[in-house]
């Protein structure tokens, strides 16, 4: 069944914590779309990892469905793209068909062995405003989770997003996360080096903790393009210290769907992030140092979560309503050049 069932603690939490807090118009700047039948493998069936729990596909209808039944009286306009290396070329196809459906914004999913000259035409031609590049389509020989940026995200993709302005959404890899000094180091390369490619870097550089910070946000100052968005990251303190460091027009909102309709809370301890979920729910977490359950109901979903804590971060930084306007829908929209 396509969308989210709300229960009555979801209900209580839009109701009462955010429904009044969000403005009419929301864009949700990082979520992904993808048929079952398009991609390698049943993820349900196969959950390796605590993300594949959540979803087995997420069809444009399914998303779509999922605002309304989480945003009830706005109206959401999301950024999309895939979620598969292995099968990148199937999901740019689909992704391009829903460009031409609906003219939703979309990036287009790349792998290190993609050519320039090849990325070029088929961004072009399906109509896509950016580059996802994705540390699983690493250069031959490195192992994804501690590549380098340059080893996922080459420096001629760079160059093709440079000539054509394309917007390009950055995961970064490695155990330290947005902290790692070669991460850092290269974010700033990024930066003088190719002053027209518009990067968001996703998750805010996945500091799911306050660990995870390190010095990043006094190396990053003094940057004057670079973007953050906030998917996926439930710290508020995180968010907060970026908004601190760049400004709210280089903030962006986005959720992570599929994989944020997850019925959870997160908490951190020792600097691993850990997601608390209904007992029995994702089946056997056992083994996961990020999945733990619980017994407590008042449990609502990963969206809602990603919410809170921003909203403790306006309250914090006392922001005023066209501050979160902005974060929540008008950066995206001067970015992507969205009209609602």
């Amino acid at each position: 069944m396509y969308g989210y069932q709300k229960d009555s603690y979801d209900l209580k939490v839009y109701s009462e914590e955010l429904r009044d807090f969000l403005p009419d118009n929301i864009v949700d700047a990082h979520a992904h779309i993808w048929r079952v039948e398009d991609d390698e493998y049943d993820r349900s069936k196969f959950p390796k990892k605590w993300t594949n729990r959540v979803a087995g596909e997420c069809p444009i209808e399914d998303l779509l469905q999922t605002y309304q039944d989480f945003f009830e009286g706005k109206k959401v306009i999301p950024v999309i793209f895939g979620n598969s290396v292995a099968r990148a070329i199937e999901h740019n196809e689909y992704v391009k068909s829903v460009i031409k459906k609906y003219n939703f914004p979309a990036l287009y999913w790349t792998r290190y062995d993609m050519s320039a000259e090849f990325l070029e035409e088929n961004v072009l031609l399906g109509g896509f405003s950016g580059l996802k590049p994705y540390l699983g389509g690493c250069k031959a020989g490195v192992v994804p989770a501690e590549a380098d940026i340059f080893d996922f995200l080459p420096k001629s993709h760079l160059a093709l997003a440079d000539k054509l302005g394309l917007k390009v959404v950055l995961h970064l890899s490695k155990s330290k996360r947005l902290k790692d000094k070669s991460n850092l180091s290269q974010l700033l390369e990024i930066e003088e080096k190719y002053p027209n490619v518009k990067l968001i870097v996703a998750h805010v550089g996945r500091a799911y903790a306050d660990e995870d910070v390190g010095n990043a946000f006094e190396v990053l100052k003094n940057t004057k393009n670079m973007i953050f968005d906030f998917s996926a990251n439930t710290n508020s303190s995180v968010i907060t210290r970026c908004i601190e460091t760049v400004g709210v027009k280089r903030v962006l909102f986005g959720t992570d769907l599929p994989i944020a309709k997850m019925k959870m809370k997160r908490v951190v301890e020792n600097g691993n992030y850990i997601n608390v979920i209904p007992r029995g729910l994702y089946g056997d977490v056992s083994n996961d140092s990020h999945m733990r359950e619980t017994d407590d109901k008042n449990v609502t979903n990963f969206t809602y979560e990603i919410l809170r804590a921003f909203k403790k971060s306006a309250t914090d930084l006392t922001l005023t309503k066209k501050d979160i306007e902005d974060i929540m829908c008008g950066n995206a929209c001067n970015l992507y050049n969205i009209k609602f």
